[in-house]
């Protein structure tokens, strides 16, 4: 495996940092500073599948390893999750190694089959320690044709490490996709998740706009509105959705009608009323990645899981957010980050972060880690 050794960058950051110690989980994060970044070979095979579309990165203090779940909607192999071993802070001879895959079942105990009517789309992971059980999302399907219309839900459910589904959670009604233009969006759903360190709260956040909350991102839009979803886990109930405006789209495609997004790829939960908050931007014509990490604030944000459509209502507080992390910054190609966690606690004793880059199975594209220290 090739690997890539960056000079240290500094990025600064606007919150509060303090000391952690090792068995915390949400140390106050003030900045980043890049150690390395390392690169997986294209389709590199492990135990029978393909390596690449990771999507989601967690990581298990206890038994220090990662959980890595795959976006492969059961096209190449059934949809599944790894298992992996990433060297922190890291030396010559180091690489990332993969330890075992394990596959996601359906309702009926058997892995997922390669039809979309039925396949997921995994996006998130977090594995929860209080309870030794993970918990993963998925963004559905949407596709409405004259040959017949495929409408799949989006979820959130509950697995053990064998990949047994155990149980899922309920989806407020505005999540649920339709026939017309209402509710999510396809590929604009529950992109990430994660918990409070007490175990009490899950955050879920949606990629893009639903279509009563306003368009997708523009170049220039300052009305992309998406919502993050509180569930208190000991009802499992969804208690309260915050509303949090996207940047906009980072550069213009070439040509200027060309694909371009952003949306929220991944959340990292500091407290109750604290989130690391991942926006990706891609144009197409433009090579790298626009990833930028921000610190979310939600304690003044207004509840609006009653409000119909952040667009024609504008009665409420979002979410306040500052700016953490720009991976421009780093002088180096950056592609389809999507997953962060925290990482183990480094020698010096600041804990690590680690980012994961979804290469969409493409050869133009890398399957990327990059590790940080937190200061």
């Amino acid at each position: 495996m090739r690997r890539l050794l960056l000079m240290a960058v500094l990025l600064s950051g606007c919150t509060t940092a303090r000391k952690t110690t090792g068995n915390e989980t949400t140390p106050a994060v003030s900045s980043l500073r890049l150690l390395h970044k390392y690169v997986v070979p294209h389709d590199q095979p492990f135990d029978g599948t393909t390596i690449g579309g990771l999507s989601g990165i967690d990581y298990d203090t206890a038994r220090k390893i990662y959980y890595l779940i795959c976006d492969d909607r059961s096209e190449k192999q059934p949809a599944r999750f790894y298992t992996a071993r990433i060297p922190v802070p890291g030396n010559a001879t180091d690489s990332v190694q993969f330890t075992s895959v394990t596959y996601l079942k359906a309702r009926d105990g058997n892995v997922f089959p390669p039809d979309k009517h039925f396949a997921p789309d995994p996006e998130a992971m977090r594995y929860n320690p209080h309870t030794g059980k993970l918990i993963w999302s998925s963004e559905g399907e949407r596709i409405i044709s004259n040959k017949g219309n495929i409408l799949n839900d989006p979820g959130i459910f509950e697995i053990d490490s064998s990949g047994r589904l155990l149980d899922s959670f309920p989806i407020p009604e505005q999540f649920h996709m339709r026939v017309t233009d209402n509710g999510p969006r396809r590929n604009g759903v529950f992109e990430g998740l994660g918990f409070t360190a007490n175990g009490r709260y899950m955050f879920v956040s949606l990629e893009e706009p639903r279509y009563e909350d306003g368009p997708k991102a523009g170049l220039a839009d300052t009305t992309a509105y998406i919502r993050l979803i509180k569930y208190d886990l000991t009802t499992r109930k969804p208690v309260a959705q915050y509303a949090y405006k996207l940047d906009p789209v980072a550069y213009k495609p070439v040509p200027d009608t060309a694909f371009r997004v952003n949306g929220i790829s991944d959340i990292l939960v500091l407290s109750e009323q604290k989130l690391l908050v991942m926006e990706r931007s891609f144009s197409t014509g433009v090579k790298n990645n626009t990833i930028k990490v921000f610190i979310a604030e939600l304690q003044h944000a207004t509840n609006v899981d009653n409000t119909v459509s952040l667009q024609t209502t504008q009665n409420f507080i979002p979410v306040k957010k500052s700016l953490l992390l720009n991976f421009e910054r780093l002088n180096t190609y950056v592609d389809n980050v999507e997953g962060m966690t925290f990482g183990p606690v480094l020698p010096n004793g600041n804990r690590s972060m680690v980012f994961v880059a979804d290469n969409n199975f493409d050869s133009k594209e890398e399957t990327q880690f990059f590790i940080f220290e937190v200061e």
